[in-house]
């Protein structure tokens, strides 16, 4: 018996410590809570992306896309302030069953994850409803395979834009950046 009650101590001990070393103290709490308070996505926005500084300055901005779900370029460097032509091309092959996508220029500080889960339902849309016009700078129509739709737009100051395919599911392996400079 005194084996029993030794080895149930044991037990018990590890027990409380494991609950003791998983749980944040007072201080660690407030701070969390602090922290978030304080803090929002949108506060978050980059001023710049490693690797620009070798990439040339442009005012088209040439996009190609299809089955893969890849745009083939996911960083462009820009004059802030500039007029800029985005020309998008499906690169699928042209059948009523091919993907479409399109590119859509979100303004800074968008959350991606939640503008998608705002415009998946929107499919007379385009997947781009005038509900979420507030965070959008420029957009091309969806565009199937073989098909190429082109928009021109104006960042209105320097920083990091992301853009995005907004087709439901897409958003997740098409997406880049645009740095206004």
């Amino acid at each position: 018996m005194f084996k029993y009650l030794k080895s149930s101590h044991v037990y018990i001990f590890f027990l409380v410590f494991f609950f003791i070393s998983c749980g944040q103290s007072t201080d660690d709490k407030k701070n969390t809570k602090d922290s978030s308070a304080t803090t929002h996505p949108a506060d978050n926005t980059e001023s710049s992306v490693p690797g620009i500084e070798k990439l040339s300055f442009t005012d088209t901005i040439s996009l190609r896309a299809g089955e893969n779900m890849r745009f083939d370029n996911e960083l462009f460097r820009v004059k802030a302030g500039k007029n800029i032509k985005l020309i998008f091309t499906n690169t699928g092959k042209k059948s009523p069953a091919s993907m479409t996508h399109n590119v859509v220029v979100l303004k800074k500080g968008t959350d991606i994850a939640d503008f998608a889960d705002a415009v998946h339902n929107a499919k007379n849309e385009q997947y781009v409803p005038a509900s979420v016009a507030p965070l959008v700078i420029a957009h091309t129509g969806m565009v199937g395979g073989g098909d190429t739709d082109s928009v021109e737009f104006t960042l209105p100051g320097t920083g990091v834009y992301d853009f995005i395919c907004s087709f439901p599911g897409h958003w997740g392996t098409m997406q880049g950046k645009i740095v206004a400079e």
